[in-house]
């Protein structure tokens, strides 16, 4: 699903060169669950925007399902982010005034789908995320963990290939975030591939690999026992 190959990401400050991804190798198979974790500073946000075509490398390649998007432009990146990935982010970035069912559909919007089946898509995934009673409300008249399922859901709803989650528990107590997880963890016995970025390493343990980020290095890969 992922691979990358000596990748770089410089930023210029002033007279000084931040290595902020400075040789980053990794593959990531279809239907793994991977948490990379690392404090914060360490480069693990760089990544994810690497990895979800945020922006792109100053050198190195990435290849994403097999499509080398490393090089690619902003259009490009615009329509390999829609097909193949779903994001999911500490703060939710839910529309307030839409309910549930109608910020999960944006996604289908964009894309072009028609209005009965992008109800229908929409519906089940709010169903596979516990929701269907709570479709019909507005984001304020939910819990943070009710929002994060939304989040989630929307995701989801295109049935892309990856799922990237940015501290997606950031926001919530220690119980909606252990809810969030085991939702993150039904998905992955269902085949989805998820990559979690974190800096708490009792949520990183709960994934089947984790990958620790230091200084814009890979300071250890290993699988979870």
């Amino acid at each position: 699903m992922i691979k990358t190959e000596n990748l770089k990401k410089y930023y210029q400050m002033g007279d000084n060169i931040v290595k902020a991804l400075d040789g980053v190798s990794l593959n990531i198979s279809k239907g793994s669950f991977v948490a990379i974790v690392g404090p914060s500073g360490s480069g693990k946000s760089t990544l994810m925007n690497l990895l979800g075509c945020l922006d792109v490398p100053t050198s190195g390649q990435y290849f994403l399902d097999g499509v080398e998007v490393s090089s690619m432009d902003d259009n490009q990146l615009a329509r390999i982010r829609n097909e193949k990935i779903g994001f999911v982010f500490q703060g939710f970035n839910l529309i307030n005034k839409l309910t549930a069912l109608e910020n999960v559909e944006l996604p289908l919007i964009y894309a072009g789908v028609g209005s009965r089946k992008r109800l229908q898509l929409s519906k089940d995934a709010l169903e596979r995320v516990g929701l269907e009673n709570r479709m019909n409300h507005v984001p304020s008249e939910l819990s943070g963990g009710q929002q994060q399922r939304v989040a989630i859901a929307r995701a989801l709803v295109t049935n892309p290939p990856l799922i990237l989650a940015d501290e997606p528990t950031g926001n919530l107590d220690s119980h909606a975030g252990q809810e969030i997880m085991e939702i993150f963890k039904n998905l992955h016995k269902l085949g989805n591939t998820i990559v979690l970025i974190t800096h708490d390493n009792s949520l990183a343990m709960q994934a089947e690999r984790v990958i620790r980020i230091f200084d814009g290095k890979i300071v250890e890969d290993r699988e979870v026992d």
